[in-house]
């Protein structure tokens, strides 16, 4: 049996404070073993490529990203987008831009391109502090402290997935 295809896309901009959440959970799994299938990428701010890397076939599709939903700064989310919207993901329409990273977007864009795809869920993280106008590198401690959770929920969804598929 082969084992499932798993691709783990991490996102943010780590010129923008704790928008480099994704990137930094990232950089801890690179230096962790992950089971054979699992894909791990940190996209950044490239939302082209996650575009493409979304139109191949994957089991189960992990975007990590910084999520605002007006919780506590730190407060880790699993969330799972509603595949059964018509338009995708929300009532925005897609939409192709070059130079910037929206997640919901870029499922847009990947459906309106005839991709299909996995199950998807987002493993978010709530900022502190995005930089503001200036900008600004490194995450607040509370993102900081949460990038182990968020660690240790991805290895868990692997390790179900992978279960999963093994029955």
């Amino acid at each position: 049996m082969m084992p499932p295809r798993i691709l783990i896309a991490c996102i943010g901009n780590i010129f923008l404070g704790d928008d480099g959440f994704g990137t930094e959970v990232a950089r801890r799994l690179a230096g962790r073993p992950l089971p054979p299938g699992v894909v791990l990428k940190d996209f950044g701010i490239r939302g082209v490529d996650l575009n493409y890397a979304l139109l191949d076939p994957y089991e189960l599709i992990i975007l990590v990203d910084a999520c605002a939903r007006a919780g506590e700064p730190g407060s880790v989310y699993l969330i799972e987008p509603d595949p059964v919207d018509s338009n995708g993901y929300g009532p925005t329409p897609a939409n192709w831009d070059m130079h910037g990273m929206n997640p919901l977007s870029v499922l847009r864009t990947v459906k309106s391109m005839g991709g299909t795809r996995g199950r998807i869920l987002i493993v978010g993280c709530e900022p502190a502090d995005l930089g503001g106008e200036e900008g600004r590198l490194g995450l607040s401690d509370p993102v900081q402290a949460a990038v182990d959770e968020a660690v240790a929920m991805i290895e868990g969804l692997v390790s179900k997935e992978a279960a999963l598929q093994a029955q």
